[in-house]
């Protein structure tokens, strides 16, 4: 990850190796936080596996917190539709 930006409340992150699968969900989750102005992301160009991930808050905390945040509760997301379909797995297991 690389970042860009003069400002602490609006910055660019470079995300190395992602596309719209990381790019989407994460804005969705940035943009919950009620101090984010704006959050959005774009693929420079379709032969590249990179994505500019853009974050504006609204001044009372560096845009790099609610990036952090962001990743942190998409990662708790996904590790509860893991464990969700793991236990279902193993029930329907188990009926069998």
């Amino acid at each position: 990850i690389q970042a860009d930006g003069t400002d602490g409340d609006c910055v660019t992150f470079v995300l190395h190796n992602e596309d719209h699968t990381l790019g989407n969900s994460l804005r969705y989750m940035v943009m919950k936080n009620p101090d984010v102005e704006f959050c959005g992301y774009c693929i420079t160009h379709p032969s590249e596996s990179k994505i500019n991930f853009r974050i504006q808050t609204r001044g009372a905390l560096p845009a790099v917190e609610p990036f952090r945040k962001g990743l942190n509760d998409l990662m708790g997301v996904c590790q509860h539709v893991l464990n969700t379909f793991e236990r279902s797995m193993k029930e329907f297991r188990a009926q069998k």
